[in-house]
């Protein structure tokens, strides 16, 4: 469940779109209107029609449709244009012309949105974590090879199978350590923003509003 907005703002934000319903026949008054919901929106897109949202090359139903890659990364661009900064869920405002809104299609196309959102969320945690383990064994296996190097150097001057696995070992362990601290605290953060994006929108409140 999606946390709303709390207090005034979320009063203001209701009030705004009462407005922008009842001035529909006043147009200045209603661009007005709209415009300032848009603004007040964390994150909005204004639609020609619903398929706006999903891909032009899947013919499936809205509950099972791919999102389009243009609103995915329209999405993504308002999201860091308006500095969202609270994690704990944002409110997607999606403009829809009036003669087009059908609020049932509206609560399955919200389904479906928030079932993307939420498996791209797991999705990427996921695969941080991976990045993540896969650099912690690496640190491990190069700490290993480091230590067994250092406790072969006694030995090393006498013995010619020692020298070279101190040649092989010494190298390969800070090699091996580095890489994993490098998936650690730089390769994950690759993923970064597609993980700041997902993390707000797996809670987003998604609304629709005719204009």
């Amino acid at each position: 469940m999606a946390k709303k907005t709390d207090g005034p703002l979320k009063r203001e934000i209701e009030e705004i779109k009462e407005a922008v319903f009842h001035s529909k026949d006043h147009q200045d008054e209603y661009e007005q209107n709209k415009q300032r919901l848009l603004d007040m929106s964390e994150i909005s897109v204004i639609l020609d029609t619903y398929d706006d949202i999903f891909s032009d090359f899947d013919p499936r139903t809205y509950s099972e449709r791919q999102l389009s890659e243009d609103f995915l990364s329209e999405a993504k661009r308002m999201s860091k244009d308006r500095r969202v900064g609270k994690t704990d869920g944002v409110e997607l405002t999606l403009l829809i012309p009036s003669k087009l809104k059908d609020p049932k299609e509206e609560l399955v196309i919200e389904k479906r949105l928030h079932r993307h959102f939420q498996k791209h969320h797991n999705l990427l945690h996921k695969d941080v974590s991976k990045i993540k383990r896969r650099g912690a064994l690496l640190v491990f296996f190069g700490m290993l090879m480091i230590t067994v190097a250092t406790f072969m150097y006694p030995m090393h001057g006498d013995s010619i199978p020692a020298t070279l696995l101190i040649v092989i070992f010494e190298p390969a362990g800070w090699f091996t350590m580095w890489t994993g601290m490098d998936h650690i605290f730089h390769t994950w953060n690759n993923e970064k923003d597609d993980l700041d994006f997902y993390d707000k929108m797996a809670k987003c409140k998604i609304s629709f509003l005719p204009y």
